[in-house]
């Protein structure tokens, strides 16, 4: 008996089969093999097609069958989950209207600023626990505004997820959690924010249908199993946000308990019993994956878009002869040749659309201090792993003001944690042990599957095997020279954002 977990990126779609019994990993496959095209027709945009991820889900599918042999009609739950933030909009056929706009794309900044000052900062706050801010519902009141024809058209939204689970099964649904990071959840009421939604226009026949985010959510039909080569009927059981998923990857479901991810963008996400929020919304509050009203469970999260997206933007722009590119271990080999603090060279890496924790100003990345006769390779790529820690243990400090306690964080061992600069700069900048397993939003998702269809009882039962692989401790010889070029990185920030 096999689990299956989707994982729909923005740089990639990664599927992962689980034997159910074991919990070991079968085979997996990430499609395409270099990352996925971001369309930005102007400066701040970013969308990508719908019908694009559906193609690389039936890859990566194939590429796991391919790979392991295994047969894939001995699947007996799918789980997915998602790049958060995203608008898909569909007509009555489930035919996408357009692009989806992404979590990246800053487009939406002003129709959510204007919504949080019109409905009150307080009222927002308490019910939503976040600005509408540059999220799901603000997109969406950007196309009413300047696509008419598109918006009358609409029969339903969704997240990228819910896109993907209707491919599965052909029904049209969301979680509670999905709403919550769209900020079209009401805290108070358990249910859909009507009043936002009165706000904007938007009737709430719009929203799909709202099912539990561990449940029997439809069966995969006869079609997309003749696409994917699995069985009719297999139950789709789980669904949800990539950083809410990641932390359910790594176990971490209590208060108190901290997960990180740092891919194409950076996340830090605590979990709390408590409606806590950032009155300035820099950070935000969303319902976590095993969140009920009568045991309620809260992610706060740290969101940096510049992240993986920057030190990649390097491999293929700074570290590349034209065929002959370099490898991101190379890269890391080179930056740890460099000082720490990089030699004064600094990088605000803001380069990827509006930051929540700059109150969504878009300031671009920036190189600074760079001196032709002292500076190399070595310092940039430094200065690029340095950047992105100094940017996410930013963002820390604001966590900590609304009483996050971050001792010890949970990462899978991939991504930037792959390399040993960033994870010995990331546990000593912020302070933080951190624990790398050997996990991945993809496997996340094929356990939240087993739990969804009772396979499993609880995930006690799911993650019974979840061990650290790689412990890394705060660099106690370089506390000094990190705080000191920490500082220094966080005065030059000032000048942009003060």
């Amino acid at each position: 008996m096999y689990l299956l977990g989707y994982d729909i990126g923005s740089s990639s779609i990664k599927a992962t089969l689980l034997d159910a019994e074991t919990g070991t990993v079968v085979g997996s496959a990430i499609s395409p093999e270099k990352e996925l095209e971001i369309i930005a027709a102007q400066p701040g945009w970013a969308e990508q097609h719908p019908e694009t991820w559906w193609e690389h889900v039936k890859k990566a599918t194939a590429g796991i069958k391919n790979a392991s042999g295994a047969d894939l009609s001995a699947v007996s739950a799918i789980g997915i989950s998602y790049q958060m933030h995203g608008l898909v909009a569909v007509d009555s056929n489930g035919t996408p209207l357009r692009p989806s706009i992404i979590w990246c794309d800053s487009r939406a900044v002003p129709y959510g600023e204007k919504a949080f000052e019109t409905l009150g900062t307080r009222r927002c706050l308490e019910h939503l626990l976040n600005s509408p801010g540059n999220f799901t519902a603000s997109k969406l009141a950007w196309v009413k505004e300047n696509e008419p024809e598109i918006f009358g058209r609409i029969h339903k939204i969704m997240l990228p997820g819910d896109y993907i689970a209707m491919k599965l099964t052909g029904k049209i649904t969301t979680t509670p959690s999905g709403l919550s990071e769209g900020i079209m959840w009401d805290f108070t009421s358990g249910g859909p924010a009507k009043f936002l939604l009165e706000h904007f226009g938007f009737t709430p026949d719009i929203l799909p249908e709202v099912v539990p985010t561990f449940s029997s959510q439809g069966e995969l039909s006869a079609d997309a199993a003749a696409e994917l080569g699995i069985k009719p009927g297999t139950v789709v059981a789980y669904r949800g946000g990539d950083q809410p998923n990641n932390a359910l990857s790594l176990n971490v479901l209590n208060p108190g308990e901290v997960a990180t991810t740092a891919g194409t963008s950076g996340v830090v996400y605590g979990v709390g019993d408590k409606p806590e929020y950032d009155p300035l919304s820099r950070v935000n509050t969303f319902v976590h994956v095993n969140y009920s009203r009568e045991n309620p469970r809260y992610g706060i999260l740290l969101c940096l878009n510049g992240t993986g997206i920057l030190n990649s933007w390097a491999k293929h722009n700074c570290m590349s002869n034209g065929s002959d590119e370099m490898s991101y271990k190379e890269m890391d080999k080179l930056a740890s040749q460099a000082p720490v603090g990089s030699g004064g060279l600094m990088i605000l890496p803001y380069g990827n659309g509006a930051e929540r924790t700059l109150g969504n100003r878009n300031i671009n990345a920036s190189i600074h201090n760079l001196d032709f006769n002292r500076h190399t390779s070595k310092h940039l790529l430094r200065a690029v792993q340095e950047g992105i820690v100094f940017a996410l243990n930013y963002g820390l400090e604001i966590m900590r003001e609304i009483g996050v306690d971050v001792k010890t964080v949970r990462a899978g061992n991939a991504n930037m944690f792959l390399s040993p600069v960033f994870s010995d700069v990331f546990a000593t900048v912020t302070r933080a042990g951190v624990e790398l397993y050997d996990t991945d939003g993809a496997q996340g998702a094929a356990r939240g599957a087993g739990i969804g269809a009772g396979i499993y009882p609880g995930p006690k039962d799911a993650f019974s095997g979840l061990k650290a692989i790689k412990s890394v401790d705060p660099d106690e010889t370089n506390i000094q020279a990190y705080a000191d070029a920490y500082g220094a990185w966080a005065e030059m920030l000032k000048k942009y954002i003060h």
